[in-house]
């Protein structure tokens, strides 16, 4: 599990080192660590060091004796190193000097070749946006196509909820101390690469969470040698229309893929979803359906009368239920519907959906308003983008990032629906089948593109093959 941290957090672990601290010792390792990276990228770079030209962009405080410590380290090491000071009159009087000593070079200007540039404006502590002579300064280093490494991260982006102001930086690789933070997540195409330093701090739990893949294949469920179809999850998807059948098709044929149970169909649809998937067990109402362990109910059923009775009887019943698409619509209309319910409810809306639900977007802080609305419905909420996020009602929150964008496509929900529809079936609780069907999806989007735009029924296609490789990590 890759733990996501707070500034507080890093703060108070930081303090409680002590000696450590106040001594310099956690800046002596930052320090290293944030040359050690710089190195790296120079010999990708450049094929090595001497002579390599590095600038370090240094503002006030901690973030910028890190840089100017590791300056010194580099310009020892035969780097041509260059410092410009944003605030000459509060860099780190330590760190300066160090840096001075070791023959680096102060600048009031970009010099006219870069190969990295490191970013030490603006600490744990920053917020807002790059202020105007630092953002002209990031310019011209894009102009000179310079590497850009972040000291913790890239400046502009604030650290406990990932919003990224205009200007900031965007890097090709964070060294973050300790563990990573929220904001490397939240904001992973502004991060770059993450190196994260061992530094010796003592951490609390974690306030967001992502599993590794090794994690999600360990967590997915399998037939053991007593399993039967009933035995590994039923799972019943309500679906798709006579006008939008494909709704149908993607959600039920997902969840056939995912797990190794039975999948029944419920809808007017049967014959295309049948079509598609002979194996699906239909029936055109949830009465008549037969026995589930879980609903996945919403894609393309409609938002009228005839949805929301639909809506109203599925969620009576009191099983697992994952909610997507129109079946937000009419929630958003009806959260009444939610209540009472003791069994996992996961709802998976995009921006829009979360704003009918909440009565506001979900930007700019994502997490919190993730976090807002699982509370509020006292249910499971898995907010889409590139960057998941799938919050419990009591606060604890799983993130993980898709690492690409070709999921953005018409129908890719409502496979993901049909996916984490079958984990519930089979027993996962909601925030884990959410996280773990995000994984997969992403994963499926990336194999089935291979670089080029996709459509979901390529996605769908890619689950199962995506579901191998990932298996194929457990120990």
């Amino acid at each position: 599990m890759i733990g996501y941290y707070t500034a507080a957090q890093i703060r108070a672990a930081e303090e409680a080192t002590g000696d450590l601290l106040t001594g310099g010792v956690l800046m002596a390792r930052a320090a290293s660590a944030v040359a050690g990276a710089v190195l790296t990228r120079l010999r990708m770079r450049t094929g090595g060091t001497y002579g390599r030209h590095v600038l370090l962009v240094v503002g006030a405080g901690n973030n910028g004796g890190d840089a100017l410590y590791a300056g010194a380290t580099l310009a020892k090491r035969g780097v041509r190193t260059s410092a410009l000071l944003l605030s000459p009159d509060r860099a780190h009087t330590g760190g300066l000097a160090a840096f001075l000593r070791a023959s680096g070079r102060v600048v009031d200007a970009v010099p006219s070749t870069v190969d990295v540039a490191v970013d030490a404006v603006v600490g744990l502590g920053g917020h807002g946006p790059l202020r105007p002579a630092a953002a002209r300064v990031f310019d011209e280093v894009a102009e000179r196509r310079a590497t850009v490494v972040a000291v913790d991260l890239p400046s502009g982006i604030d650290p406990d909820t990932g919003v990224v102001h205009r200007p900031s930086v965007t890097a090709d690789v964070s060294v973050t101390f300790g563990a990573p933070r929220i904001a490397h997540l939240l904001a992973a195409p502004q991060c770059g690469d993450v190196v994260v330093a061992d530094i010796g701090l003592d951490l609390p739990a974690p306030a967001l969470s992502s599993p590794t893949d090794a994690e999600v294949a360990a967590l997915w469920p399998t037939p053991g040698p007593h399993d039967d179809k009933y035995t590994q999850g039923v799972v019943g998807v309500v679906a798709g229309s006579r006008h939008y059948p494909g709704a149908a098709v993607l959600a039920t044929s997902a969840a056939v893929v995912a797990t190794s149970g039975l999948t029944r169909y419920i809808g007017p649809a049967s014959d295309a979803v049948l079509a598609a998937c002979p194996e699906v067990v239909a029936a055109p109402t949830v009465d008549t359906a037969g026995r589930v362990q879980a609903w996945a109910v919403g894609p393309g059923f409609g938002t009228g009368d005839q949805a929301h009775d639909i809506l109203s009887t599925v969620l009576s019943a009191d099983l697992p239920t994952l909610v997507d698409a129109d079946g937000l619509t009419v929630l958003a209309r009806h959260p009444e519907l939610l209540r009472g319910r003791t069994a996992p409810t996961l709802l998976t809306p995009h921006a829009g959906e979360f704003e009918r639900l909440a009565g506001r977007r979900p930007e700019p802080d994502r997490l919190s308003a993730v976090r807002a609305l699982a509370a509020d419905l006292n249910a499971t909420v898995l907010l889409k983008g590139r960057i998941t996020l799938i919050a419990d009602p009591d606060g604890q929150v799983s993130g993980s990032d898709a690492g690409s964008s070709w999921a953005a496509t018409a129908g890719a929900g409502d496979v993901l629906t049909g996916v984490a529809g079958a984990l519930l079936a089979a027993g996962l609780p909601a925030r884990s089948a959410g996280v773990a069907a995000a994984r997969v999806h992403a994963r499926a989007a990336l194999l089935a593109s291979g670089g080029a735009p996709i459509g979901a029924s390529a996605l769908r296609d890619a689950v199962a093959p995506a579901l191998r490789a990932l298996l194929s990590l457990r120990q």
